[in-house]
């Protein structure tokens, strides 16, 4: 498996073996591996349905798996308790492919609410103080007191990675993040997450279809097909294959955008 040079190999923060998830007769993940070490982005690309999004949910707790270990920041996912899996959870960003944020809710208000809900023995001023930081690093700081109906597709998107951002997690979970933006905006959703990695410090899962995506954030790509991660890599290495699957994956990517 390649790993790039500048990540460190000795910090693993998920290992993933043998998993496997299916729901009645669909069998979306057939035996899957991955190990993904500190500070690193791998993207886990795929075809939409092919459980993609079933994996991350497995890593976050979220579901559970029909078979394998799932080990999260040295955590076995499978046995915490309800109070252990709030713990870990913590630790873990999941950016939404909506962006999850509430309506009736001003943008101060929505990243306000993760630092309520979990962290009670807060100052007013200390909230404040995170707020404007995780506006500040999203470039929104102009947005503090709007409304989401208000904002565009890919400011809903960067307010709600901001809110991710507020409890400073470990690592980040992004769903689709270019789903349904325009390709200018999806660039800049691209560098966001770049740019979070090297800010933050953050360990990143980024689940998409998208070849740019794919091609901009990912340190290492791993294609999932069949249930089954085909191949992982840099993206120009899964790519340089003849197989008729990973060529026609362009062909795919195309008509879905």
């Amino acid at each position: 498996m390649h790993v790039p040079n500048n990540i460190s190999k000795e910090e693993k923060l998920i290992s993933i073996k043998g998993l496997y998830k299916s729901f009645g007769t669909n069998h979306v993940l057939r035996g899957v591996d991955l190990e993904v070490y500190r500070r690193e982005n791998v993207v886990v690309l795929g075809r939409s349905g092919t459980g993609k999004s079933v994996l991350i949910k497995i890593i976050a707790g979220l579901l559970k798996p029909d078979a394998g270990e799932v080990f999260v920041l040295g955590n076995d996912v499978q046995h915490l308790n309800a109070k252990e899996l709030r713990e870990l959870r913590l630790k873990l960003g999941f950016s939404f492919q909506s962006s999850a944020l509430y309506d009736s809710m001003t943008v101060r208000e929505n990243l306000e609410f993760p630092l309520v809900q979990n962290y009670r023995h807060l100052k007013r001023s200390q909230i404040n103080e995170a707020v404007e930081q995780v506006l500040e690093g999203v470039g929104l700081s102009q947005t503090i007191n709007q409304m989401p109906a208000e904002l565009s597709g890919g400011q809903r998107k960067r307010i709600g990675i901001a809110r991710t951002l507020i409890l400073k997690p470990e690592i980040m979970l992004y769903d689709e993040p270019t789903a349904g933006l325009d390709p200018i905006t999806s660039i800049d959703i691209n560098n966001l997450i770049n740019e979070v990695q090297q800010r933050y410090h953050t360990t990143s899962i980024i689940i998409t279809h998208d070849l740019t995506c794919a091609k901009t954030t990912g340190d290492r790509v791993a294609m999932l097909l069949d249930g089954k991660f085909l191949r992982q890599g840099s993206f120009e290495e899964v790519f340089a294959s003849d197989d008729e699957r990973i060529k026609g994956f362009y062909d795919y990517n195309f008509i879905e955008q």
